[in-house]
């Protein structure tokens, strides 16, 4: 298996997605539930199939169904879209995606959170 999803169509880390998201894996219909504009049952059934035969997906037969779960840490496939969405949209700057989030949400964060955001940075000071 690839260290990471790149190798993967956008279709194929959809369904990662969702997999990911479930704690207890997930069924073909948990997982079409999850897609934006899902194909047909058997579509997701291929890539499915696909992406087990990759290395990328386990399944364990639940009844008359399979529940697929990752075989790779969810932290790997975090670092993973998180390596994209800044190489897409941020440059590979990852002050202007805290900044970007900041802007965003900076009206929801409570004190705590600003506390604790803080810390993290002050930890990232001390360990350069």
């Amino acid at each position: 298996m690839t260290s990471d999803y790149e190798a993967l169509s956008a279709r194929q880390r959809q369904i990662m997605d969702a997999v990911h998201r479930s704690d207890d894996g997930a069924t073909v219909a948990e997982i079409r539930e999850e897609l934006p504009d899902p194909p047909s049952e058997s579509a997701v059934r291929t890539m499915l199939l696909r992406l087990e035969d990759a290395g990328y997906l386990r399944h364990v037969k639940e009844g008359r169904r399979n529940r697929y779960h990752p075989t790779g840490s969810k932290e790997r496939a975090r670092d993973s879209a998180l390596s994209r969405l800044l190489d897409t949209f941020y440059r590979n700057s990852p002050i202007q995606a805290v900044a970007a989030i900041l802007d965003r949400s900076a009206d929801e964060l409570t004190e705590e959170e600003l506390s604790e955001l803080e810390e993290m940075v002050r930890e990232a000071r001390e360990e350069r």
